[in-house]
């Protein structure tokens, strides 16, 4: 009898063993520490240095998107900027407000202009002990105010941006507006400029940090694991390109090396200068994600049609075409359309003012046997010579000659051996093709096709 109970005790106890072991297997797999990263906190840092254009857009996008799909608890922006284009402030804006991530805004030391809306769109402000915010008036590239249509929209963004981060958007709309006056924060016709305390003060800013450890301690992360995105040399060097007045510049140099090569014979070092300079610029602005391949085979077929102009003279539809084609590219590889018009329109004025300082000193700018010349018809002679001509001319009504060239309105017909630019009477002819001279109107020599070319 004893021996019974022993024995069962003996099974109890195994049982008893063996739903501990199991419960400690359970809680082991149930309660198994995550990777040492995660269990910490995993940061994203993105810096916002310099001014701010596409080519930061670019980068930050790319940051963002890592950021995301690597899992990070907090994406922290160190910004030092001094401001730059609206345009691109506000798809950073958009960006920033948008992220499924928590963003810091870790303005070390400043954000001005542009750089105080960004900081503005994030969801936490912290600034080093000499940061800056604010100073965000709407300037030209000449310093002067923009027109009042940009200052109310940049004015709506900012106090937009403002009062999504909870934050009183007079002082965002005082940083803009220098009309505004606040009792001893700022006075009429300054800007408002907020120093660290000042920010943090009036809620523009959450915490002040000397440094990234103190920002992580702030925002409960002080063991985190820190992931700094790096700026590739293709982003860095479309943000370089991008710049509003390195685009302008390159814009100029295409423009003005392509003007000097319409009004100069061959094909020399402008034309190459040019074609260069609009290679960085389509380079530049395809890296920053701002242009695609269909502006680069826009201002290819340009050049294309102006190659046709060159090798088929004729009325100069070619040509037409081909200037439109190019405008149009350049216009379309900055992004937006309409600005591009305006950045075109401002370079090739340059480039044609440019063109005329130096006609007056270079004697080679000339329209004789240059692309310009196969687009008009036009001959440049004195009284004398144009009196002469139109005798010469009267007395080729009637003859007849062959096609050089296709008549597509316009081409070349030789004549009793000699070559002349003739319009057709509003047919097509194919080259190779006998025509009548049927009418002679000053230098306009007008053909039609022989029906009969034996006769």
């Amino acid at each position: 009898m004893p021996s019974g109970h022993s024995g069962v005790r003996r099974k109890r106890s195994l049982v008893l063993y063996g739903l501990v072991v199991l419960s400690l297997l359970i809680g082991l797999v149930t309660f198994s520490p995550p990777a040492p990263g995660k269990e910490a906190g995993l940061v994203y840092v993105v810096d916002v240095h310099g001014v701010v254009e596409k080519g930061l857009y670019a980068y930050m996008e790319r940051a963002f998107k890592e950021a995301e799909e690597a899992g990070a608890d907090q994406i922290i922006l160190d910004i030092d900027t001094p401001g730059g284009a609206i345009d691109a402030a506000k798809e950073i804006g958009e960006l920033i407000q948008t992220s499924p991530l928590p963003v810091t805004a870790y303005i070390n030391p400043h954000a001005t202009s542009a750089g105080a809306y960004i900081a503005l769109s994030a969801d936490t402000i912290v600034m080093v002990p000499t940061g800056t915010m604010g100073s965000s008036q709407v300037v030209d590239l000449a310093g002067n105010a923009a027109d009042e249509k940009v200052q109310s929209l940049w004015k709506s963004m900012m106090s937009a941006a403002a009062e999504k981060g909870g934050r009183d958007p007079l002082y965002a709309l005082a940083m803009v507006d220098p009309s505004m006056e606040i009792e001893g924060l700022v006075r009429e016709g300054e800007l408002l400029n907020f120093r660290a305390s000042q920010a943090l003060q009036y809620g523009y800013a959450e915490s002040i940090a000397e440094n990234l450890d103190e920002v992580l301690q702030f925002l409960q992360l002080p063991k985190a694991e820190v992931v700094y995105v790096d700026i590739s040399w293709a982003e860095r060097l479309a943000r370089f390109i991008t710049h509003p007045v390195l685009a302008s510049l390159l814009l100029t140099i295409g423009g003005l090396g392509i003007v000097i090569e319409l009004f100069t014979p061959g094909f020399g070092l402008p034309g190459i200068a040019g074609l260069c300079g609009l290679g960085l610029y389509f380079f530049g602005h395809m890296a920053a994600g701002l242009a695609g391949w269909e502006a680069v085979l826009l201002f290819g077929a340009g050049l294309v049609l102006l190659l046709i102009e060159v090798l088929v003279p004729g009325f100069g539809i070619f040509g037409i075409l081909g200037i439109v084609a190019l405008i149009a590219g350049m216009a379309l590889g900055s992004g937006d359309f309409l600005l591009g018009i305006k950045y075109v329109g401002a370079a090739l004025l340059l480039s044609l003012l440019a063109l005329i300082l130096l006609s007056r000193f270079y004697k080679g700018l000339s329209r004789k046997n240059t692309i310009w010349s196969h687009m008009v018809l036009e001959e440049g002679l004195s009284t004398e010579e144009t009196q002469s001509l139109r005798e010469e001319r009267s007395a080729l009504i009637g003859k007849r000659g062959v096609t050089l060239t296709p008549l597509r309105l316009a081409g070349s017909v030789q004549i009793d051996d000699r070559r002349y630019d003739v319009v057709s009477d509003g047919q097509w002819v194919e080259k190779g093709r006998m025509v009548e001279v049927i009418k002679v109107d000053g230098p306009r020599i007008v053909v039609r096709p022989v029906e009969d070319d034996n006769s």
